[in-house]
């Protein structure tokens, strides 16, 4: 009797799906609420009433991580504050430190290792200094992380390396740390100006993470977030890379669409009706993946889309979705390879008044 056919790629893909929970609700219990409404049990901890995990007291940060342990849930990932956009690379180090040995003893009572991470906004420096000194505090808590048994994801978001697949790579291979990965949202490329699947193809063998968001641009170069597979980041493109390549991570999803994290003026909060619909976008969109049926997806742009005014990156960052869609993310493509270079997208990160506008409103 000749062996069974082994099952396609895509038949395996079934992926843990997850949420970041104050995407659903500030509370705890309202995040968790969400989750049991999708009968989900992986979560992203980010903000507990508006406190990050770091900054909770002991006693709340206990009281949260019997809860959910109690509704049993398992915590895939904290997103964290380190080198994120509120934190130039000219700012005290400190903090970052402080807040990831913090982390080393709460992610062990929540029972993940993954804590998202970013590389810091330039603060004004030039490219090449900007660089050394982000590289330089990524190896230093790549080496506290190693020691601590967590594993550092870092983002394609605001940083020195966010909007470059040559950038993280030079990250994860110079600093060459096993606690050093990397977390690839589907949909930070629309707002950033760069086609998501091209640079996920270049990064893939280093992704332990992922958020799915997906958005549209409007006329006026606005964004607007949207229901995953419905807007322009080809988030079943990155689905279908991800079952090729055996991804067996979760998958967590960001929708934002009342949460704007970036925003300081004016950030929101979750919205428990919005967050269960996207779960539920996310499975069935999984589910074509799963079964070749990528091309079976709602039509551009849901009705769920944020409106421009409720642009989460802010009016700033979101100018910069006005950059044409079909752009390599880091540059000229390489025909020999499917990589692509540095050149293009180095320029553009390091000319000082592109770079102001994208980080005006993250500060």
């Amino acid at each position: 009797m000749s062996p069974a056919p082994s099952e396609p790629a895509f038949g395996r893909f079934r992926p843990a799906l997850a949420g970041i929970g104050d995407e659903a609700a500030p509370d705890l219990g309202g995040q968790l609420a969400a989750l049991a409404r999708l009968r989900w049990n992986h979560l992203e901890l980010r903000t507990v009433d508006g406190v990050p995990v770091a900054l909770m007291d002991d006693a709340s940060f206990a009281r949260a991580a019997e809860r959910i342990d109690a509704a049993g849930v398992t915590v895939v990932c904290v997103a964290a504050k380190i080198g994120d956009w509120s934190r130039p690379v000219t700012g005290d180090f400190s903090a970052d430190l402080v807040e990831l040995d913090v982390l080393a003893r709460r992610c062990g009572l929540l029972g993940t290792r993954l804590v998202r991470v970013m590389s810091y906004a330039s603060g004004g420096l030039p490219g090449p200094e900007w660089g050394r000194r982000a590289r330089a505090r990524l190896r230093e808590l790549a080496l506290r992380a190693e020691d601590a048994g967590l594993v550092l994801a870092h983002e394609n978001c605001t940083g020195w390396a966010g909007e470059s697949a040559d950038r993280m790579l030079d990250l994860v291979t110079g600093i060459d740390s096993p606690a050093l990965r990397l977390l690839f949202d589907t949909g930070n490329g629309v707002a950033h100006g760069y086609p998501g699947p091209p640079m996920l193809r270049a990064l893939i063998d280093h992704v332990a993470h992922v958020h799915v968001k997906d958005a549209v641009t409007g006329r006026d170069g606005t964004v607007g977030y949207v229901l995953p597979g419905t807007g322009e980041a080809g988030v079943p493109e990155v689905l279908e890379q991800l079952a090729e390549h055996g991804y067996t991570g979760a998958l967590s999803m960001e929708p934002h669409l009342h949460l704007r994290p970036h925003a300081a003026d004016d950030r929101g909060s979750g919205d428990h009706g919005s967050f269960l619909a996207y779960g539920r976008a996310l499975e069935s969109l999984v589910d074509r993946v799963a079964t070749g049926r990528t091309t079976d997806v709602p039509p551009t742009g849901s009705t769920m889309a944020t409106s421009a005014s409720a642009n989460p990156i802010g009016p700033t960052d979101s100018a910069m979705a006005t950059a044409p869609t079909t752009a390599s993310p880091t540059g000229p493509a390489d025909s020999t390879t499917g990589r692509t270079t540095d050149s293009t997208r180095a320029t553009a990160a390091d000319d000082p008044a592109a770079r102001s506008a994208r980080e005006g409103a993250a500060r």
